[in-house]
């Protein structure tokens, strides 16, 4: 890849014809139109929510260099944004008053109303820009290793930069545009933000039944998302349908997966959310996020509810007084040895060899108390399940 140092570009000469798009939130030109700010491989526009793109103006100001940033020469006559589109979108926001910073006394101050002899600190102000040749395999492994500004990209933004093209394209605009009007009822089951592109990596997660690279390098120059957009919607309109009631502990689940596996079983919304509303008042239940995968499979599997269990002290107290009824019987202190017709009918188990079970098991109403607690040897209880 062939590298040339710029250095007669200033800030005016980047933001010359910059403009913003608002519902896509990224910059989309400079150089009097002849520079592309964000190609389809670049993150969105971040710098706003992290509180970043102030500080830029403000280190322009006090003379502080903003370090390399490196364009893609496309042609004689185009560039595009290899990295430092984020420094670059913050510049153009802040000289078309799209946010102001706060001055020496505290005071915020848009770009049109500060004193002329900052206005032409900032525009004055050279940047240091190498431009790059090469292939776009060499264009995009140099993209790839490139940390921006100390955040460094996710795992999708990452891909979005390897499969870059028409697909990519249409997914961002639907998935990563924070202006959609499904993104509130996404954020329900989604965990993320647009900008990040977190709801359009769940989206191709939920597709690809995982594959994320593997789908887009086959969809890679597609000229439409409709296969990700009818599965994402469908998982999402089956949960809203099954749950009609929103819990925060549903944000984040895997809906892909048990979307697969229990989609096609027939659910009452109504019954449903009254087993909800039980579960998440027994005070026994201390994963709430597993209700819902518990609810789907039929409520059989505990574990997902990491149900409390015995304390040692219920446990010491039951034991003891298990174990001295059985040496008064002479019997075994597990009740389900003590009816056997084996060596261990008789056996006395130390505690360490036990373990403590619901006699009436939680799932059927038994509580985590002495009163409902057995003590059985270890291999009974595993054999006993919930039953």
């Amino acid at each position: 890849m062939k590298t040339t140092l710029k250095t007669n570009i200033t800030i005016q000469d980047i933001c010359e014809g910059f403009v913003y798009n608002e519902l896509e939130g990224k910059g989309l030109f400079g150089l009097a139109g002849k520079l592309t700010i964000q190609p389809e491989y670049q993150r969105n526009y971040i710098y706003a929510e992290t509180n970043k793109e102030a500080p830029v103006i403000e280190s322009v100001l006090k003379g502080y260099p903003l370090g390399l940033i490196y364009f893609n020469k496309v042609s004689e006559t185009n560039l595009e944004v290899l990295d430092g589109q984020q420094r670059i979108t913050s510049l153009g926001r802040f000289i078309t008053n799209k946010f102001a910073i706060k001055d020496e006394n505290g005071m915020e101050q848009y770009f049109s109303g500060m004193a002329k002899e900052k206005q032409n600190r900032i525009f004055e102000t050279p940047l240091l820009i190498y431009e790059c040749e090469g292939t776009e395999s060499e264009i995009k492994e140099w993209f790839k290793t490139i940390n921006i500004a100390g955040i460094p990209l996710n795992n999708q933004e990452l891909l979005n930069a390897v499969y870059s093209g028409q697909f990519v394209t249409l997914g961002k605009e639907e998935f990563s545009n924070s202006q959609n009007s499904h993104i509130q009822k996404w954020s329900a089951y989604v965990k993320g933000s647009a900008n990040r592109q977190d709801f359009f990596e769940r989206a191709l997660d939920w597709v690809s039944k995982g594959k994320i690279g593997e789908y887009m390098s086959r969809h890679r120059n597609d000229d439409n998302i409709s296969e990700i957009k009818t599965y994402f919607n469908s998982v999402i309109d089956w949960v809203s349908s099954v749950f009609t009631d929103v819990e925060r502990e549903m944000c984040g689940l895997e809906w892909g997966r048990l979307y697969e596996e229990y989609h096609k079983n027939s659910y009452s919304s109504a019954t449903v959310a009254k087993q909800v509303q039980k579960l998440y008042a027994d005070p026994y239940v201390k994963n709430r996020k597993g209700v819902f995968e518990y609810i789907l499979g039929g409520s059989t599997d505990t574990k997902l509810l990491d149900v409390r269990v015995f304390d040692e002290a219920t446990k010491k107290s039951v034991y003891a007084s298990q174990t001295k009824t059985a040496k008064g019987k002479g019997m075994s202190n597990c009740s389900l040895c003590a009816i056997g017709h084996d060596a261990n009918k008789n056996k006395i188990w130390d505690l360490k060899d036990m373990d403590a079970d619901h006699v009436t098991a939680w799932s059927r109403g038994g509580a985590t108390d002495s009163k409902n607690c057995e003590m059985l040897c270890k291999t009974h209880n595993r054999a006993k399940g919930n039953r």
